[in-house]
């Protein structure tokens, strides 16, 4: 863990439990080592630094590559991790980036919905998951993120005060029989399982 990559993960860590009471349950079923896919919903800006928090070791994010371009983030987002992708269309060269990241023994944070939510409602599973899980056979974490969409919504300003909490779901290991065939139809229903897991993940009301 570079130093910059650990100063933003204690950060936001603390940022976030002071401004909005932010947890983590379950954490102890984190995959934390070896190959790993933590797949999350994706409900703001908020969550790849927070979805981060639930591992020991570094993860590798995507942010869309026109981030690249601003001032000071080109040079600090590569430093925590970030692999750039173009969001105008299907970024196979982030995919492939991604892969190789799995394949080198590390973990990647994927949204299964592929961008964030309208409406802080679950979205539709997209299929570019399933293929990366189809490439890799690494495992699933499946994580669901609550409260962050209140905190910082689509096309909305920073709002403070809502608690923000990740759940951390049970492991999801893929036979060869699921991984069977390839195509479309199975990366769709590789992304749709895990989008289950995530739906099924519940919160207390504390």
């Amino acid at each position: 863990m570079n130093f910059w990559y650990w100063f933003g993960y204690h950060s936001s860590r603390v940022l976030a439990q002071i401004f909005y009471r932010f947890r983590i349950v379950h954490r102890e079923r984190m995959i934390q080592s070896g190959p790993v896919i933590v797949a999350m919903n994706h409900e703001s800006f908020f969550d790849p630094p927070l979805a981060g928090n639930a591992c020991d070791r570094p993860i590798f994010f995507l942010a869309k590559k026109s981030l690249m371009d601003v001032p000071l983030l080109g040079w600090f987002l590569p430093k925590l991790n970030v692999i750039p992708v173009d969001l105008e269309g299907t970024d196979r060269s982030a995919i492939k980036a991604i892969i190789r990241v799995l394949q080198s023994g590390n973990g990647a944070l994927v949204f299964p919905e592929g961008s964030r939510t309208p409406n802080g409602e679950l979205q539709p599973a997209q299929p570019g998951l399933g293929l990366i899980i189809a490439k890799t056979r690494a495992p699933v974490v499946p994580m669901r993120i609550f409260g962050a969409y209140k905190a910082w919504p689509i096309g909305g300003k920073i709002r403070l005060g809502p608690r923000i909490t990740v759940v951390v779901g049970e492991p999801i290991y893929f036979s060869d029989d699921e991984l069977a065939g390839r195509g479309r139809d199975l990366y769709q229903r590789l992304s749709q399982r895990v989008m289950d897991a995530i739906a099924a993940i519940k919160i207390d009301n504390d």
